[in-house]
């Protein structure tokens, strides 16, 4: 069946106009390949058009991954916020842990210095809200700034090794870890080899919010804050 001619009187998919249906065809082609092989070339290709056409829309891969960033963090619900300073952090930066998580590709043009200002308005009220706590909790602006960063470097660093860490296996199967400490010798290294066979389940577990929590108790009761 031959496709319906377009007002320019070529054939095929309409050219892409909108935005939207640009990140829509990028978020599949993320969810279904990986954001690895998402290139311009292979959007272009999905949207049934040229890649120069797409080119006026999108610089490269990284400004529409950023794009793509900042529609989705500009989509994740509020939470609800206590009224204790302290606790508002807790659960600012679970919000934004949560989030991130289902895309942990994002920290991968994230974690540099610098990320705030490639975000949009819309992508940077979790540091809002992170940054009042902090100042709520009796910090200055500048302590609270140092404050979002140590729970921001601890965040994306848990995201990341975890993210990482589900494609490392050793050869019998097992995560990499176990494999790697089954052999230690208790006389050299006698903590971690009582604990060795244990490792990856106590690694595996989610302690992220309770250290989080302990976390933001010690940065708030620093001396001099």
């Amino acid at each position: 069946m031959p496709r319906p001619k377009s007002a320019n009187g070529r054939t095929g998919r309409p050219p892409v106009t909108s935005r939207a249906q640009i990140l829509a065809a990028a978020r599949q082609l993320i969810d279904r390949d990986g954001w690895e092989k998402l290139t311009v070339r292979r959007l272009a290709a999905e949207l049934g058009i040229g890649p120069t056409t797409l080119y006026h829309h999108v610089r490269d891969k990284e400004d529409l991954l950023l794009l793509l960033l900042n529609e989705y963090v500009g989509q994740v619900p509020p939470p609800e916020l206590p009224s204790d300073p302290a606790e508002r952090i807790v659960v600012s930066a679970t919000t934004m842990h949560d989030a991130l998580s289902a895309w942990p590709w994002a920290l991968e043009i994230l974690t540099v210095d610098g990320f705030l200002g490639r975000l949009d308005d819309s992508a940077r009220w979790i540091v809002e809200l992170v940054l009042a706590a902090a100042v709520d909790a009796g910090c200055t602006p500048e302590q609270a700034v140092h404050v979002f960063r140590s729970i921001w470097y601890y965040t994306a660093g848990e995201i990341l090794v975890r993210a990482h860490s589900a494609h490392v296996r050793g050869d019998d199967g097992q995560p990499l870890d176990r494999t790697l400490l089954a052999n230690l010798k208790a006389t050299q290294l006698p903590h971690l080899a009582s604990v060795a066979n244990k490792w990856s389940v106590l690694a595996a577990e989610d302690n992220y919010e309770p250290a989080l929590r302990a976390f933001v108790t010690g940065l708030l009761a620093q001396p001099g804050r």
